[in-house]
């Protein structure tokens, strides 16, 4: 297969562009920085793009057999100020948008389109369980995601499979969990906030295996929990990382800490859902990490 990747330079897709060199297919790079990209993967057509015009790059869209969008400004690295939030926006919302416009103009057309989206669609909750199925929360990153969503429905239109994967945090060698474990390399671990919030999880190595699974299945589509089957409380993944680090898990990281360095961006981390992958599961997804601690234990060891 023929694969286009937006995001391809992140955490997920560049481990996404691995897997699918090595299992014979051929992935083309659409990326803002052609440097970055070309120094990841030196033998890859790459095509320089911005995510939100349109352009010249659209025209790479034809002749692929699937596109994967993971492209969107960070979540939780900075403040949520006005601009912030804006950008967090508009870099899905249009972005989605332009993929989906590519899509339509191209001859001949992608098969299918894998849009990424996250479990902020539901909105926080201490208490509920959500599966597909649940409804939409209000607040803004749950707007962020219908947004999001409603731009990529529009490939329908143009006759091309839509499967649309709503990310838990995603766990690997980097990416959020490398940031969580400095406090434990330095003896302060311990849970962020009240540590009764949910986490609901995926190892990366999980999460880019359902997107080939996705690309490769025809009869897959539509929503998608890309979270493993056993979310956690905070508290106990905190316990869990100690464990395998082999330090202590004791001393809370404070709600106002959080939210000094934050601000509203703070509710990604002190707030959560817990969200259970049931359509997932039903098409016979197999998790090889299925259990937080064994994710850990492969990437922290």
């Amino acid at each position: 297969m023929k694969v286009a990747v937006t995001g391809a330079t992140g955490f997920v897709g560049s481990r996404l562009v691995e897997r699918l060199l090595s299992q014979g297919h051929q992935p083309l790079i659409l990326t803002r920085n052609r440097g970055t990209a070309a120094g990841l993967f030196p033998n890859v057509e790459i095509v320089a793009y911005t995510p939100t015009e349109s352009g010249s790059w659209q025209q790479a869209i034809a002749g692929c057999d699937g596109v994967v969008n993971l492209a969107g400004e960070p979540i939780a690295e900075s403040r949520w100020t006005s601009e912030q939030k804006q950008e967090i926006l508009n870099s899905r919302k249009l972005g989605t948008r332009k993929i989906v416009e590519a899509i339509a103009k191209a001859e001949p057309k992608p098969r299918v389109l894998i849009n990424a989206s996250a479990i902020g669609y539901y909105g926080t909750s201490e208490t509920a369980t959500f599966d597909e199925t649940s409804p939409s929360g209000n607040d803004f990153l749950a707007q962020v995601c219908q947004a999001w969503e409603a731009e990529a429905q529009n490939v329908k239109d143009a006759g091309v499979r839509l499967v649309i994967l709503r990310l838990g945090i995603v766990l690997g060698n980097g990416g959020a969990l490398a940031k969580m474990i400095t406090p434990f390399n330095l003896f302060v671990g311990g849970p962020i906030g009240s540590g009764r919030q949910w986490f609901s999880w995926i190892h990366r190595d999980d999460l880019v295996s359902l997107i080939l699974k996705a690309l490769t299945q025809d009869d897959i589509e539509g929503v998608f929990n890309a979270t493993a089957p056993n979310p956690v409380r905070m508290s106990e993944f905190c316990q869990k990382v100690g464990e395998v680090l082999n330090r202590p898990s004791w001393l809370p990281v404070p709600d106002f800490a959080l939210e000094a360095l934050l601000g509203e961006g703070a509710q990604v981390v002190l707030e959560g859902q817990q969200v259970v992958p049931k359509r997932t599961t039903s098409i016979g997804f197999d998790y090889q990490y299925p259990m937080v601690k064994s994710a850990l234990v492969e990437i922290l060891s």
